[in-house]
């Protein structure tokens, strides 16, 4: 049977020989758990979102919610699907065990994670932007919004979004104007408009929780004058139950490409005056406690990258075993039957090249998901400290990186089935559809490039970047002692030295005070960087595919060829391509930067 989520194989390659989950069962938290339970919470991944996320897919994209009198209108089909999300504990699945979660460790959870965002983004979104808004409630709220919001949201009774983006500001956050006036009660009272807020209206919960950032009447101006706060659909009384409507309204739907089935909505605070809302954390510290949900966003977001472009992989891989067309090249016997399209050569380079992008990105998701689990349960203090210092640094790129070349993997499965890719008859055109949207989610390229090299980089005095260094260097030298992998380490080890230096440099001139030359060509380094490092990933994968294939197991063979071919096409043929971009920033290029409004 041929696969449609993600591969079973590869899944396991990357938990238990490239990441070692099991070895996390040696930490107190995950004590209770073996490879054996980690295995039946994927199966019931797979088997949820097979049963009930990937057969309304199609329906959802063609029936979009609708706004009928004031309310959005979902197909009946995602309340059953989310229910079952909810009734097998993956909401919680990384909770302790007390609350009713599963204490699994994050690696797992994301993988079987994974398995909803191939079969369906668009319901998907429901569940995860709740985790999200009650992780950022269990941190920074008090006892008290614990109590009334963030249990029943681990209930799965309420659901939660955030509500950041403004009409005339869009990402601009320092320009929000939002305002929250206090009600003399504890309480504020909110007034403001927000847009393209996904989940803001829908009846699949009791309640929807919006996280709002607003400002207070003597906030500073800028980003330090930000603050964050509840704002319930429904009010909650003191003893939890729910009351009237809050002064919420949904003010209309945003039709877009992608991601159908998910409302995205206009919400308008405090028309009638009476928009009541609760402080999260510190006034005026709001963004920073956002960022928390933020972050965790963005990695939700490049893995969610990551399974449309690999379900489009494995559909267009499929199709091109399947569909017959033309001969080989040598065959000038016009009578001799036409030969499946996976035997062309051009459509094996796109097959091959979808192959490294989604599994190279795949990996890197998965290493981000080990890495938030040391952040919380590695052995001592400074090996978690180690570990948040790299996550800080990779999360532009485990954002980033996936949201441009997976989607450039659905473009090679569209071309792959000819003039049926085209066509709504074909999953491959939605999944572009819906992975297009990626790009914009949780912060445009432009701005994780500047997040990148204006903030990430010399965070912690470059802490995160010579860790990185150092794992790359690390994996190169076990490379070198298998001479066959000479090919592919010698690329990633110039393209990494040259990156360096270049790197070095532009923190000079900002240092310097060069800020606007430095970060004007910010999306090429962003690019380079994050090539260098699924280059480093694709190598890491290498080196435990080399092993696999001395280790001669016959019936791996095939795959483990499969892994050392698609490192070879990523560190031969793309890394190497990173030297333009380098020579640009080296030169300190000043095309774009130099361009005039009026020369347009």
């Amino acid at each position: 049977m041929p696969e449609t989520l993600l591969s079973p194989r590869n899944l396991a390659f990357e938990l238990y020989e490239v990441l070692d989950a099991e070895s996390l069962t040696q930490r107190p938290r995950f004590a209770e758990h073996s490879r054996e339970t980690f295995d039946a919470a994927l199966t019931t991944a797979r088997t949820i979102a097979e049963k009930y996320f990937a057969p309304h897919n199609r329906k959802a994209d063609e029936n979009e919610p609708r706004y009928v009198d004031g309310c959005a209108q979902l197909i009946d089909e995602v309340k059953p699907a989310v229910d079952a999300f909810l009734q097998a504990g993956f909401l919680n699945a990384n909770r302790d065990f007390e609350v009713g979660g599963m204490q699994l460790p994050s690696l797992v959870s994301q993988a079987c994670f994974a398995h909803f965002q191939a079969a369906n983004a668009g319901t998907t979104a429901y569940p995860f932007l709740t985790m999200g808004a009650a992780n950022l409630i269990e941190s920074f709220g008090t006892e008290e919004q614990k109590r009334l919001y963030l249990q029943p949201m681990i209930d799965g009774r309420y659901f939660g979004t955030m509500a950041l983006t403004e009409p005339h500001a869009g990402s601009s956050l320092a320009d929000i104007r939002t305002r929250a006036e206090p009600a003399g009660d504890g309480s504020y009272r909110l007034k403001g408009n927000k847009i393209f807020i996904s989940g803001g209206d829908h009846e699949l919960s009791e309640n929807i929780v919006h996280m709002v950032l607003a400002k207070l009447p003597d906030a500073p101006p800028g980003v330090k004058g930000i603050s964050l706060f509840i704002v319930p659909k429904y009010l909650v009384d003191a003893d939890g139950g729910r009351g009237p409507r809050n002064d919420v309204l949904l003010a209309g739907l945003f039709h877009k490409m992608g991601w159908r089935g998910t409302t995205s909505t206009a919400l308008n605070f405090g028309d009638n005056g009476q928009c009541i809302g609760y402080l999260v954390g510190q006034p005026h510290q709001g963004l920073a406690c956002m960022f928390q949900m933020m972050n965790e966003a963005r990695i939700g977001v490049g893995m969610g990258a990551v399974m449309l472009g690999y379900a489009g992989y494995l559909y267009s891989l499929e199709y091109a075993r399947q569909r017959p067309q033309g001969r080989l090249a040598d065959n000038r016997d016009p009578h001799s039957a036409a030969v499946p399209i996976i035997a062309h050569t051009d459509v094996k380079r796109m097959l091959l090249m979808q192959k490294a992008y989604v599994e190279g990105a795949f990996d890197l998701g998965l290493y981000a998901a080990r890495l938030f689990d040391d952040t919380h349960t590695a052995s001592d203090p400074a090996a978690r400290d180690q570990a948040q210092q790299l996550l800080d640094l990779l999360t532009p790129i485990v954002k980033s990186w996936p949201s441009a070349y997976c989607l450039k993997a659905n473009e090679l499965a569209i071309q792959i089935l000819g003039g049926h890719g085209y066509t709504r008859e074909y999953p491959v055109e939605q999944y572009y559809r819906d992975n297009r949207l990626n790009p914009i989610h949780e912060g445009t390229e432009g701005i994780q490039s500047l997040d990148l090299l204006g903030r990430k980089l010399a965070q912690n005095n470059g802490a995160g970047l010579k860790q990185l260094l150092r794992l790359i260097s690390a994996t190169c030298e076990r490379a070198s002692h298998h001479a066959q992998l000479d090919p592919l380490r010698a690329p990633l080890e110039h393209a990494v030295k040259r990156l360096q230096d270049v790197t070095l440099a532009l923190l000079g001139d900002m240092a310097q005070g060069k800020v606007a030359g430095a970060l004007a060509n910010s999306a090429l380094y962003l690019r380079v960087f994050g090539h260098c490092v699924i280059g480093w990933r694709w190598l890491e994968q290498a080196v435990h595919a080399e092993l696999g294939v001395l280790k001669g197991a016959a019936d791996d063979r095939d795959f483990y060829l499969g892994k050392l071919q698609a490192a070879r096409y990523f560190l031969t043929w793309e890394v190497p391509g990173c030297h333009n971009d380098l020579a640009l920033l080296e030169a300190r290029d000043d095309t774009c930067l130099a361009m005039q409004e009026g020369w347009f």
